[in-house]
C-alpha cells in the first residue's frame, strides 16, 4: 500500500457530505487508506442526513460555509487580507484574471462568488501546507482550485464527471485544462469529449480514471447468482435520481410493455428529485400502481440489501434536452458488484462497463419497447441472466476496483510538489472560511 507524503492535498466539492456522491466518499476514504492526509471544503453547507454510515470512516478535516452572513463575510475578507499580505503579486494577477474572465463570463456573479470562496480555500491552504488541490467536477469547485492556484503557487487538478463537462462552455473547461496539472475523468467518452475540446492541450494531460467499486463492501451475491427459479414475483431494481438524464419515464414505459406481454414482476425505482410528481403521475395514468412504485434516495446499507433481492437491474439514461448525461451511473456497478444481471442504454460512458452480451444487456436509449424485451429475456432465461452477472463482477474485479483506481489517481497527485508556496500562516485559525 503507497503512503503519503506527509502534506496533506485538499479536495474541493460543491458539497459534502451529499448521499448521491459515493463515488466521492469511496475516493475520500480510499486515499486516507493509501495514506494520504486530506483536508476537504465543501463549498455549500451539508446535506442533511440520512448520510451514509462509511462519512464516519473518514477522518479529513471539513472546512464548510459559516453560519450566518455577516460572520461569513467577515471571515472571508480576513482571509482575503491574509492572502494579499502573503503573496502580493500572485493575489493581483488572480484578482486581475477575474476580472478579465468577467468580460466573457455568462455568469459573471457566480464567478465572483467562485473569486471569493477560493479566498477562504487558499488561506486555509497555506496554513495547513497543503502541497496540492483536487477539484472534483469541473464547474464551480474547479473555478475554485484555480483562483486558489492564481492566489498561492499551489498546485491544482480535477475530476471532470459529465453535466460539468456538457454544459459548461468549452473556453472555461480549456482554460482550467491549461493551467491544471492534470484532469482525471470517469469515463474514454469524456475523455475523448475532453480531448475535442482542447485539441492542443497536451493529449498526456487528460487521464482516464474509472469509479472504483469497494468490493468488500458489495460482497455477496443477487438473486440472480443464486441459482434456481425466480421469486414469485420477479424484482426489477432502478436507482437513480428523478431527473430527465434518468430516463425513467422509458422505464415506466418498458413497465407497461412488460405487463402488456404478460410477463408479471414488479418495479422499485429509488431516488428522489424533481420529477417525482410527474413520474408518480405517469404511472397512474398507466394503471401501474400495483407494479411500479417509487421509493426515496437510501444509505449505500439500505441499498445493498435491495441489490440482493433484485432478480434484474435496469437503467434508462438519456441525453437530455439541455445536453446533460450521465458517464458511469455508479449504482450499475454496485448491481453488478453485488451479482444482478443489468439491462441499460448504451450511451455515453455505459458501454465500457456494460458489454452487450457479455456483462450485460444494451438498448439503444428512448427505446421502451427495445428495453422491455430485454428484460423479458433475463428474466425468462435465468442461465443467461446468471453468467452476465458473473462475468460482470469479473469485470469489476479487473477494471473498476477502488483501491487500483485510487492509487492510479494518488500516483499523479505525487507528481507534483509546490517547494516554496505553502507556508504556514500562524496564529489561530478558524474552520469555517467560505
Amino acid at each position: 500500500m503507497m503512503s503519503g507524503s506527509g502534506r496533506p492535498v485538499a479536495y474541493i466539492l460543491k458539497r459534502y457530505p451529499r448521499l448521491t456522491e459515493t463515488f466521492i466518499l469511496n475516493e475520500i476514504r480510499a486515499m486516507e487508506r493509501l495514506g494520504e492526509t486530506l483536508h476537504i471544503f465543501s463549498l455549500l453547507p451539508p446535506e442533511p442526513p440520512p448520510h451514509h454510515p462509511m462519512v464516519a470512516q473518514v477522518r479529513a478535516r471539513v472546512h464548510a460555509p459559516a453560519a450566518g452572513m455577516a460572520r461569513r463575510v467577515g471571515l472571508l475578507l480576513r482571509a482575503h487580507a491574509a492572502v494579499l499580505l502573503a503573496a502580493p503579486l500572485r493575489y493581483a494577477r488572480a484578482l486581475a484574471a477575474a476580472a478579465g474572465w468577467t468580460l466573457t463570463s455568462r455568469r459573471p456573479l457566480s464567478l465572483w462568488r467562485q473569486f471569493a470562496r477560493a479566498g477562504g480555500v487558499a488561506h486555509l491552504c497555506r496554513a495547513h501546507r497543503v502541497r496540492h488541490v483536487h477539484a472534483h467536477f469541473a464547474n464551480a469547485p474547479t473555478a475554485v482550485a484555480h483562483f486558489a492556484h492564481l492566489m498561492t503557487g499551489i498546485p491544482f487538478s480535477f475530476t471532470a464527471h459529465a453535466k460539468d463537462i456538457y454544459l459548461s462552455r468549452p473556453g472555461v473547461i480549456r482554460r482550467h485544462l491549461r493551467a491544471a496539472t492534470f484532469a482525471a475523468t470517469c469515463t474514454g467518452y469524456n475523455a475523448a469529449h475532453l480531448r475535442s475540446l482542447a485539441p492542443r492541450i497536451t493529449p498526456g494531460k487528460i487521464h482516464l480514471i474509472h469509479h472504483g467499486i469497494d468490493l468488500e463492501i458489495f460482497r455477496g451475491s443477487g438473486a440472480a447468482t443464486q441459482g434456481g427459479p425466480p421469486s414469485a414475483r420477479p424484482l426489477v431494481l432502478s436507482v437513480g435520481r428523478l431527473v430527465p438524464k434518468k430516463g425513467h419515464e422509458d422505464l415506466i414505459s418498458a413497465c407497461a410493455a412488460l405487463r402488456a406481454r404478460g410477463v408479471d414482476f414488479e418495479c422499485l425505482i429509488v431516488g428522489s428529485g424533481p420529477l417525482r410528481d410527474a413520474l408518480s403521475s405517469a404511472i397512474v395514468s398507466r394503471g401501474l400502481e400495483e407494479i411500479v412504485s417509487l421509493r426515496g434516495a437510501m444509505t449505500h446499507a439500505q441499498l445493498i440489501e435491495l441489490y440482493r433481492r433484485a432478480d434484474l437491474f435496469v437503467l434508462a439514461p438519456r441525453i437530455a434536452e439541455d445536453g446533460d448525461r450521465d458517464g458511469i451511473p455508479n449504482v450499475i456497478a454496485e448491481a453488478m458488484a453485488v451479482g444482478v444481471p443489468v439491462v441499460a442504454t448504451d450511451i455515453s460512458g455505459i458501454p465500457e462497463l456494460v458489454r452487450h452480451g457479455q456483462t450485460g444487456l444494451l438498448v439503444p436509449s428512448r427505446d421502451p419497447a427495445g428495453m422491455a424485451a430485454a428484460m423479458q429475456q433475463l428474466l425468462a432465461d435465468r442461465t443467461l441472466a446468471g453468467r452476465l452477472a458473473r462475468e460482470a463482477r469479473r469485470r469489476l474485479e479487473l477494471d473498476f476496483n477502488l483501491w487500483e483506481k485510487t492509487r492510479e489517481l494518488q500516483v499523479l497527485l505525487a507528481r507534483e510538489r509546490s517547494a516554496d508556496a505553502c507556508l504556514e500562516v500562524p496564529g489561530e485559525l478558524p474552520e469555517a472560511l467560505l
